[in-house]
């Protein structure tokens, strides 16, 4: 499959052979090696230190649904990065948010975009939002083997569906392991605080401006208690990755957007900081 600069011009064999819509499948019979899962790692003691990205969460509303990630990666004890990006649209109607690995989920990402892609152009049409969720699981548990040596991405899929129309949510576990999630969830080291604000803030009637505001408080509140979460950094001018999905397809919230749901909470604190959290909303 490698270019070939005295050649005619025409494609390798590779591409003229019929084959199945997959690009990973295409990968895995041309050239494996390129593959994240089929890499050799040097052999370490311990487990190897990365820059991993930490909370992800996303709420449901009728019509569409919100996922959103915060910007700190961490390694170790150390802040590896302030302004990472964590969350990326999979195709017109569909979003992933990453937690895990920073490097690999990155690259995971990329080769799901292509994997929708690809089998887009193939069958000359879009997969079902229940078929991209069990793609994505597969390539979860293709990296199984650096999951166990500590380099594990655990990601959050989120999209509209066409045909039920409405938003839905997918979380994983490091196997590949599949569970739709009814109304919100919440991925990463502070998982466990972003989902305790959004089980008492959450309604199954939430307006498209009421779900960005919940997702941005549940971050807000994961980053108050852990650690590798970066909460809204006003002074950088660093704030929350938010994005919406709806029939319209996706769209990310601007800074000046994202910045402005923050800065409402973070003044809200300040005016009641022991007050009830359904008040901010």
């Amino acid at each position: 499959m490698e270019p070939n600069p005295r050649s005619t011009g025409r494609l390798p064999a590779a591409f003229l052979t019929p084959g199945s819509s997959s690009f990973m499948d295409f990968l895995s019979e041309h050239q494996p090696e390129l593959l994240p899962g089929k890499r050799q790692l040097p052999a370490v003691k311990g487990v190897i230190e990365a820059p991993h990205g930490t909370t992800i969460v996303a709420a449901s509303f009728p019509g569409g649904v919100v996922l959103a990630g915060d910007r700190r990666a961490t390694m170790g004890n150390m802040i590896a990065q302030r302004d990472i990006e964590k969350v990326f649209p999979a195709d017109e109607y569909s979003a992933v948010g990453i937690a895990g690995t920073a490097g690999l989920a990155v690259e995971m990402v990329k080769l799901f975009q292509l994997e929708l892609e690809h089998f887009e152009k193939v069958e000359g049409a879009q997969l079902s939002l229940e078929g991209k969720a069990n793609r994505l699981s597969t390539m979860i548990r293709s990296n199984l083997g650096m999951a166990m040596q500590g380099l594990a991405v655990v990601p959050l899929f989120a999209g509209f569906d066409v045909d039920r129309d409405k938003g839905r949510i997918f979380s994983y576990d490091v196997t590949g392991g599949r569970s739709e999630e009814q109304g919100y969830a919440a991925t990463g080291s502070g998982s466990i605080f972003a989902r305790g604000a959004m089980k008492k803030l959450y309604r199954a009637d939430l307006t498209e401006e009421e779900a960005t505001t919940l997702v941005v408080q549940a971050l807000y509140d994961a980053a108050d208690d852990d650690s590798a979460t970066g909460g809204p950094d006003v002074a950088r001018r660093i704030y929350p990755i938010v994005t919406v999905i709806t029939e319209d397809g996706f769209r990310r919230l601007t800074d000046e957007e994202s910045s402005e749901i923050a800065r409402s909470i973070l003044e809200r604190r300040l005016e009641q900081p022991d007050g009830p959290r359904a008040a901010l909303l």
